[in-house]
């Protein structure tokens, strides 16, 4: 039987970024589970402070050169590859001097100035499926894991509903405790509406400038599961998820968790071990 496929929505992975919980996570799972009943990708930002050459980065030239368009502009798409080691694991790389390049001598916290986040986050969004698409690689589980992917579960379940790519996926949301200060810029939900999604698509979203908790909430409204990541994440959003009825996966600690995700993938395809 032919291994089922699983796409990672990292918002950071190891060791492009330095070690932190969510991207030593970023890593630890995705490469736990390749190679066994799993072939898996991952996606993530190409954030400015990434070394290119040091992480052995380079460009795909068939899957880039497309423009997406966020709030009536043209933004260049530029994909980019890594290896990652020892897994063999291949990590694509979404950039654009747009969204994700820092000032000089800066880091990680410079790619993610609020007032670009909802555009970002559009952005990063957009470029996976559409890379995806072009890859013709269809995804039996989607995970996406922090806030940069939050968007993720909207897109796929809205505007690629009827993609075959993505219409049998099951979407999984990792529930991390990593936060943004602050609210979106306040066009937010119009630049959606700009982008085809309805009234009734974003209504979760409200009248109000939009903050962490409620970009979180509409992660899980979309999603088919959610995972709690560490003991830390925000209880409310648990709750929220709880209530939600969805399959959930409470966080256990960190040991034998990749085989607690794998079991997970497995009972949402319907192949619980007997």
């Amino acid at each position: 039987m032919a291994p089922k496929k699983v796409l990672f929505v990292s918002q950071e992975v190891s060791p492009y970024l330095p070690d932190t919980s969510m991207s030593v996570l970023g890593r630890d799972i995705p490469q736990g589970i390749h190679g066994k009943e799993f072939e898996v990708r991952s996606f993530t930002p190409k954030y400015g402070c990434i070394n290119e050459r040091r992480n052995q980065l380079h460009e795909v030239i068939r899957l880039s050169g497309m423009n997406l368009i966020i709030d009536d502009s043209d933004h260049p798409l530029i994909i980019k590859v890594a290896t990652l080691l020892p897994s063999r694991m291949q990590v694509y790389f979404i950039d654009n001097d747009d969204y994700f390049q820092p000032l000089p001598e800066k880091g990680l916290e410079t790619d993610l100035l609020p007032a670009d986040n909802d555009e970002r986050i559009m952005f990063f969004t957009m470029g996976v499926a559409e890379t995806v698409k072009k890859l013709r690689w269809q995804p039996a589980v989607i995970h996406c894991s922090g806030w940069v992917s939050a968007l993720t579960p909207l897109y796929l379940r809205r505007r690629y509903s009827d993609d075959p790519i993505f219409r049998d996926s099951k979407i999984v949301y990792a529930l991390q405790p990593e936060k943004f200060e602050g609210t979106l810029d306040p066009r937010f939900a119009e630049k959606l509406r700009m982008s085809d999604f309805s009234e009734e698509d974003i209504a979760a979203l409200g009248s109000d400038p939009v903050d962490f908790a409620t970009l979180n909430r509409l992660a899980i409204d979309y999603a088919d599961a959610v995972i709690q990541v560490t003991g830390d994440v925000d209880p409310a959003l648990v709750e929220y998820a709880k209530a939600s009825g969805k399959p959930f996966l409470a966080y256990e600690g960190e040991e034998d968790r990749v085989d607690r995700y794998t079991e997970f993938y497995r009972s949402l395809l319907g192949e619980e071990d007997d």
